[in-house]
């Protein structure tokens, strides 16, 4: 579950921290999320219950992210929330603090097959907020769509123009990777570059790189295939039911989006408060099944409908786990990505 710089926020942010440091700790929160990650009814509750008013911004991207909070030192966001690979990255870096698990009264609720992982030791730094893949979403009206199986099949002629694919880098590179039979995670720069050739063949068939809300351009008949995360693929096809989502054969990736103080927020206690209150069982079922991705929590899985506990959109079967694959932190390696990434959406 993986796809959401904004100068003027920046610059509005940066203004207003006087006085934020002065008048707002006690009654502000100031969150960076992916874009469509959170309901606002959570928000709205959040402050009826406790008076502590959330400012949400959102991104589309790690990068996007992580470019934002390095620029600021940390400063100017309360919590934020990036996946497995940025945790490690960004902790390595020095940009976040070490959680105060006395605040966190329900971290008991979360799985603890989830936790404790390599990129973050003890959970350190991070708590899960939910999970999921990158998959492929198709319209089976469109006949061609309905035989796909794989990442291969986005390669046919009848796909030019009505394919979109998400505006994230890693995602887009997996693709290849995943053709080829690589690791998600290749850091050979030869295995990488052959990936991107072989990319640069797919994009003319591009429509739409999006990771805003890439279910719009499926619901919208705009395309009729989509590499995006299974919780926009669920939402699709609540409202068309010929949307059907595939874990390609050949592997695709798998995710967890993690809850982050970075390192000079300055409402702290109020980000603690504001964790604890989304690792509650019955809130972490709420946006579970209106996001529709996994929730990491064992209280929340309990109490979810079974319409969505067995709706492997949703949850993905252990055979389809077994093909899955998380990102880790590439390194050094990064580069290599980053300069196929450029000619892909240069069209180079």
């Amino acid at each position: 579950m993986m796809h959401r710089f904004v100068l003027a926020v920046l610059v509005v942010g940066l203004s207003i921290l006087p006085c934020v440091q002065a008048h707002a700790a006690d009654k502000e929160l100031f969150v960076y999320n992916w874009s469509e990650y959170m309901p606002d009814s959570v928000l709205e509750d959040f402050e009826a219950e406790t008076g502590i008013k959330v400012i949400m911004s959102t991104y589309d991207s790690n990068e996007a992210l992580y470019a934002k909070i390095k620029m600021v030192d940390g400063a100017g966001y309360d919590l934020i929330v990036p996946s497995t690979d940025f945790v490690s990255k960004m902790s390595k870096d020095g940009l976040l603090q070490p959680l105060d698990k006395s605040k966190l009264s329900n971290f008991s609720q979360l799985d603890p097959h989830i936790l404790n992982q390599a990129f973050d030791p003890d959970n350190t730094y991070s708590v899960p907020y939910m999970w999921g893949s990158t998959g492929i979403a198709v319209n089976t009206a469109n006949p061609a769509a309905a035989t796909v199986t794989s990442f291969e099949d986005l390669w046919k002629p009848e796909f030019k123009g009505k394919l979109l694919l998400p505006n994230d880098m890693r995602g887009v590179l997996a693709i290849g990777l995943k053709r080829l039979g690589y690791s998600l995670n290749e850091t050979d720069p030869a295995k990488v570059r052959e990936a991107c050739a072989l990319l640069q063949e797919l994009v003319p068939s591009v429509r739409v790189f999006d990771s805003d809300s890439p279910k719009q351009a499926l619901l919208n008949n705009e395309v009729v295939a989509a590499v995006l995360w299974n919780g926009e693929a669920y939402i699709a096809s609540t409202e068309n039911e010929a949307i059907r989502y595939i874990y390609p054969r050949e592997g695709f990736s798998l995710w967890v989006d993690n809850l982050c103080i970075p390192k000079n927020a300055l409402n702290v206690d109020n980000a603690h408060q504001f964790i604890n209150y989304l690792l509650r069982p019955d809130v972490a079922a709420f946006i579970c099944q209106g996001m529709g991705y996994s929730s990491p929590n064992d209280g929340a899985q309990a109490v979810l409908p079974e319409e969505v506990r067995s709706n492997p959109i949703v949850y993905p079967t252990d055979a389809d786990i077994e093909r899955g694959e998380f990102e880790t932190d590439l390194g050094p390696a990064i580069k290599t990505y980053e300069e196929c990434w450029m000619r892909l959406k240069t069209g180079q």
